[in-house]
């Protein structure tokens, strides 16, 4: 098992990707810390205990800064400490730039953004005193090429690869690493609700000619989170089917 015993802190883990993710490394030997906004989460932590894993659902908002500090110390006292984060919670709120409205811009900051500095913020005192961790944040291969009426999504997206690189070079000395993954188009529930047209000239984009899956993503989390990732840092791993080239 490749994350045996490992405490892993898994923000947006209640659907899509994040599920995924907090399957497999439940999977790999993982304890797992699961936060979502919505009941779910609770659920998917149920039918994790059911599995055999060891488990704990935390209703959190990550742009809410007290509530994050609140339930690290909670998650950390249950399980001793937390060895992983994986800042996974995001959202959208499209629109182009002459349309966008302050709050739509607001709000996909204050979680994509803000709940990203807040989360890894909380954690890294504890990775500090254990002398290890694994950060890996969820970027967007959109940072690297720009998307139509997404002038908020792209910003934080953009953001979240400039500070893991800070991030390395801050905590490295601490057993750290920092890395983030940029997803191209991903089958879930937010990309299922796009116009038709907008998938068809996705997928037409993309060299192997298919969508990925959220376990595409896992897949990723789970090798930066590694221990076989311990000399890999500072980067962004695209998975985007060739789609950002």
């Amino acid at each position: 098992m490749r994350l045996k015993d490992k405490v892993a802190l898994i923000t947006g883990g209640a659907n899509g990707i994040g599920l995924a993710t907090a399957k497999r490394f439940a999977k790999e030997g993982a304890k797992i810390i699961l936060w979502d906004v919505t009941d779910k989460g609770q659920q998917v932590v149920n039918d994790l205990i059911s599995d055999g894993a060891q488990a704990l659902f935390q209703k959190v908002s990550v742009a809410d800064q007290e509530a994050v500090n609140a339930a690290v110390a909670e998650a950390k006292n249950h399980f001793g400490r937390i060895d992983i984060l994986i800042n996974n919670a995001g959202i959208t709120k499209d629109r182009t730039l002459i349309k966008m409205s302050k709050q739509e811009w607001d709000d996909v900051i204050s979680v994509n953004l803000t709940g990203v500095f807040n989360c890894t913020q909380a954690v890294v005192p504890i990775m500090k005193e254990q002398n290890y961790g694994r950060i890996v944040s969820a970027s967007s291969n959109v940072a690297i090429r720009g998307n139509y009426g997404q002038t908020n999504y792209v910003a934080t997206k953009s953001a979240i690869i400039g500070m893991t690189k800070v991030w390395a070079l801050e905590l490295g000395r601490f057993g750290i690493t920092a890395n983030c993954i940029a997803p191209g188009f991903i089958q879930t529930a937010m990309t299922d609700a796009m116009p038709e047209e907008v998938r068809k000239q996705s997928l037409a984009h993309i060299p192997v000619g298919k969508w990925g899956v959220p376990d595409d993503i896992a897949n990723g989390y789970l090798y930066l989170a590694s221990d076989e990732a311990s000399f890999v840092s500072g980067i962004c791993l695209t998975i985007d089917g060739g789609a950002a080239r």
